[in-house]
């Protein structure tokens, strides 16, 4: 009788044998997560023919009794969406690694539960007489959705044979490593879903270089023209914002350089937000039409109230590897006041994949002032138009970067996780399952 995955192909079955080994295991979340790497112990079973021949072709079964690490408190992992594959040690009198991969076969996965990962197979052919040994060693998991995803799993200490086949008869003796590898190493754990976006991991928190400067001071470069005549079009400085970014994963903090400029238009201003770098690369692949940053413009001085500016989603695909980079985002101030006001950049949301991060300046800074006249319906404590309503406030109220998870779960969520993931647009926090990302 066959038994589990004790086969040998292309000969006879002969018995098979069936045995546990526990190692003391680190996986690595996505960088997307942000999260920490996890401290854990592997339990495998290995099952393989007790005996064999030289020139026999066995087939290897890895059955995971318990995974290193649980899905994170991010996201739920849909049915098959979760994939293993590792590499599984021969030694003795053969040499070599054996490819292991299983099915993406899986029972849905609430979060914070144990792992449940399909069993691996692999072949080995034998080529030399004598005891082979068989030990577990690195793995992967990967998440597909709903952004793709890895955790790497490896040993922290060294790890006692599960199996040995007894390999007799045959001439060849002895060349050592018959076992290709086939199957890249595959993380465990999910994101970690970016934040789904996806955020994600971590956040960066490295301040952008400073690139112009509109004028001097906190004025920005054009603090005239409001009303009077002339002048159509004012161009904001330069200002470096920490912000404070509220995720499924944790507290984030980066810094980025945002400029506001604006076109005035009758009474009227169309304002542009421009984050002038890109702070992080993506740490996975990102559909497009997946991230959508917003923001809520702070007005001071004779105005008061927000002004909201959005920006449209990532019109294409963004490769992992590759910079993730806000879009200039848009709006109309509708001033509500007579006088010198000033804008700053406010509460920072990022939707991407279903999730949402919220970032707020931890220190507000003008970025350009002009004269204003008051309109019917303007801002004066409320909402200046803009692309959407808003609560009121000042420059350091309220959100920031959107929870990026995933529509599906939260993956982006922080942008940060195999189902989550956490960017701060243009400052560096990228949650890894957001519901839509930006490039």
């Amino acid at each position: 009788m066959l038994g589990g995955a004790g086969i040998l192909l292309g000969v006879a079955a002969v018995p098979a044998q069936a045995a546990e080994v526990s190692y003391k295991t680190e996986c690595v979340p996505p960088a997307i997560s942000g999260m920490d790497p996890v401290q854990g112990t592997t339990q495998v079973e290995i099952t393989a023919p007790a005996e064999a021949k030289v020139g026999d072709e066995v087939q290897i079964t890895w059955k995971f009794v318990k995974a290193a690490s649980k899905n994170p408190d991010i996201i739920d992992l849909e049915k098959d969406t979760v994939q293993p594959t590792g590499t599984l040690k021969a030694g003795g009198a053969q040499t070599g690694d054996i490819a292991m991969e299983g099915p993406r076969q899986n029972p849905p996965i609430p979060k914070n539960s144990d792992m449940k990962l399909s069993d691996m197979k692999g072949t080995l052919k034998l080529t030399a007489a004598g005891e082979v040994t068989l030990t577990p060693d690195a793995y992967n998991v990967n998440v597909n959705k709903p952004v793709s995803a890895d955790t790497k799993c490896t040993p922290t200490e060294a790890v006692k044979s599960a199996a040995t086949i007894k390999v007799s008869g045959g001439d060849s003796g002895g060349t050592t490593g018959g076992l290709p590898t086939g199957v890249p190493p595959v993380p465990t754990e999910v994101p970690t879903e970016l934040p789904t976006g996806s955020t994600p991991p971590s956040s960066p928190s490295d301040p952008s270089e400073s690139a112009t400067g509109g004028d001097s001071g906190d004025s920005g470069g054009s603090d005239s023209g409001g009303s009077g005549g002339g002048q159509t079009e004012f161009t904001g400085k330069e200002v470096e914002i920490p912000y404070e970014c509220k995720t499924p994963i944790g507290d984030k903090s980066a810094t980025s350089p945002v400029q506001i400029d604006a076109k005035k238009d009758g009474g009227n201003f169309g304002l542009t937000v421009q984050f002038k770098k890109s702070v992080m690369d993506s740490p996975a692949d990102i559909p497009a039409d997946s991230v959508k940053p917003s923001m809520e413009v702070a007005l001071g001085g004779a105005d008061k109230g927000t002004v909201r500016v959005e920006g449209p989603t990532n019109p294409e695909p963004i490769k992992s590897g590759d910079p993730i980079e806000i879009p200039n985002l848009t709006g109309t101030y509708k001033p509500g006041a007579d006088g010198e006001s000033t804008l700053s950049p406010g509460v920072l949301t990022v939707e991407a994949l279903g999730t949402t991060t919220t970032c707020t300046p931890a220190k507000s800074e003008v970025s350009l002032t002009l004269d204003t006249s008051s309109q019917p319906g303007g801002a004066a404590g409320g909402s200046a138009g803009g692309a959407g309503t808003s609560g009121a406030g000042p420059a350091s109220s309220g959100g920031g970067l959107a929870d990026t998870g995933s529509d599906d779960s939260g993956l982006l969520r922080a942008l940060g996780l195999l189902a989550g993931t956490t960017i701060l647009l243009g400052g560096a926090v990228f949650t890894f399952m957001p519901r839509r990302r930006l490039r």
